[in-house]
């Protein structure tokens, strides 16, 4: 029975978080920009969750933090593009 074809519903499950991933991808991509392109006497704001505080944030710290974010997204989606390669060669 797992060599049947996924449903239709798996299949658009997985398509909607590879939509997801995708569109994180590009926000973080022009968020790591926009900080790597910032003059070195600018500050950096970092809003709460779910609030409007914002926190004052080391420029240098964030870049690194959104760098290394986006390269988890970077590989959660290799991830998923490689499981679907293999799913088609079997």
């Amino acid at each position: 029975m797992s060599g049947r074809a996924p449903r239709p519903a798996e299949e658009s499950a997985k398509l909607r978080q590879k939509e997801e991933l995708s569109r994180r991808i590009k926000e973080q991509k022009i968020v790591v920009d926009e900080l790597s392109n910032l003059k070195k006497n600018r500050k950096v704001y970092r809003q709460q969750p779910n609030s409007n505080i914002f926190f004052l944030v080391d420029r240098t710290e964030t870049l690194s933090q959104c760098k290394n974010t986006l390269d988890e997204l970077k590989k959660a989606h290799q991830e998923i593009e490689n499981s679907e390669k293999t799913k088609i060669k079997k």
